[in-house]
């Protein structure tokens, strides 16, 4: 089986992530939901939620703050799973909770294993 990465990126506000508490309340058992359908098939590897604080680290330089696309996106989270085909990751990331934001998306790239020898 291929393992891949699926990046969750969703607009923010100038000093934090757009979601309240009461949007991640709400959205929590959709989450689960959504994550348990992969981990029942044992196809889910790993996922979580990323802080909004962040370094980045350019041309021997630290900055603070989190990576923001023009249009104030950016990468709140992440999911490795593993599948035999592309096309069944790309009917789980069609119905990820992340999409019912405006600007959210998921980004699906395939993980290529390094040597074992």
């Amino acid at each position: 089986m291929t393992e891949y990465l699926l990046l969750f990126r969703n607009a923010s506000a100038e000093n934090g992530y757009l979601t309240t508490s009461q949007d991640m309340a709400e959205d929590m058992p959709k989450w689960q939901s959504w994550i348990g359908n992969i981990a029942m098939q044992g196809k889910l590897v790993h996922t979580a939620p990323i802080r909004y604080d962040a370094l980045i680290v350019k041309n021997n330089e630290v900055t603070v703050g989190p990576h923001k696309e023009t249009d104030s996106v950016l990468v709140s989270g992440f999911l490795i799973c593993k599948s035999d085909n592309i096309e069944e990751v790309q009917e789980w990331s069609r119905t990820c909770p992340i999409l019912k934001y405006p600007n959210s998306s998921v980004e699906i790239r395939t993980l290529i294993p390094f040597p074992t020898h």
